[in-house]
């Protein structure tokens, strides 16, 4: 199985990259940090017997997404599984005073850049005959919470083209499957607040949330189910957490 990760470099993308590694599939990973990537390549393949290639570009430039995917060698565009797992969450505010610039790099690389690297896979993917997409979304793309609003309009969307993805594909032999989770401890926070460790770490003071690894491990069930099964959709929260905003603090 050969699977394409993107934003490989933390978090989420690269926990499953290591599960991946771990269990012997070759792997592409990308993100915008090249230092990262390489350091990832060289663990990853130091480890595991498996091959690594990296894709080093900005998901929210078509024009790189493009020339990326276009100099894959034969072989490495046979591919099996895309995890679409970058995105991010910038900003807290509410709509009248919202971060213009904030805005635009959500919806540019949640939902244009889901979109930018979907279109050039799922043709490999339907030259192959087979394939799998698995969206990374978020229960904030199923419910809305004050201040959220952009960041929650973009994890809509991604809920709406997985769906409509699923359709598209359908004819083609290509799975399609969103998972959206709660509450992860990752570098999310971190980013959301423009770097602020502290005010970050308020965010999951006082609970138990889950771990990247929690949702590389789903990623990694949902890839491996039978030929004749397909997860369309999964919530998956903290036992501390009902909604986004119902949790339980010690």
């Amino acid at each position: 199985m050969l699977v394409l990760i993107t934003g490989a470099t933390s978090g989420i993308g690269k926990s499953t990259a290591e599960l991946f590694a771990k269990n012997g599939h070759d792997l592409i990973i990308t993100g915008r940090r090249e230092d990262r990537l390489k350091e990832l390549k060289t663990q990853l393949e130091t480890n595991n017997k498996i091959k690594v290639t990296t894709l080093c570009f900005d998901i929210r430039e078509l024009s790189e997404v493009e020339n990326a995917i276009a100099k894959l060698s034969a072989e490495n565009k046979k591919i099996d599984v895309l995890v679409n797992n970058a995105g991010l969450a910038a900003g807290l505010s509410a709509i009248q005073s919202g971060n213009i610039d904030h805005w635009e790099r959500m919806i540019d690389t949640n939902v244009k850049g889901l979109l930018y690297i979907s279109r050039a896979i799922s043709n490999l993917m339907i030259e192959n005959k087979k394939g799998h997409i698995i969206n990374i979304g978020s229960i904030a793309g199923k419910e809305v919470y004050a201040n959220g609003n952009v960041y929650c309009a973009t994890k809509h969307a991604v809920d709406a083209l997985s769906k409509s993805m699923r359709i598209d594909l359908l004819a083609h032999n290509i799975k399609v499957t969103a998972i959206n989770p709660g509450m992860v401890e990752t570098e999310f926070s971190i980013v959301r607040f423009d770097g602020d460790e502290d005010k970050a770490k308020k965010v999951y003071a006082g609970l138990q949330p889950l771990k990247p690894e929690d949702i590389a491990e789903t990623i990694y069930w949902v890839a491996h189910r039978p030929p004749h099964v397909n997860i369309n959709d999964i919530i998956i929260m903290p036992t501390v957490q009902a909604t986004a905003t119902n949790v339980i603090r010690n």
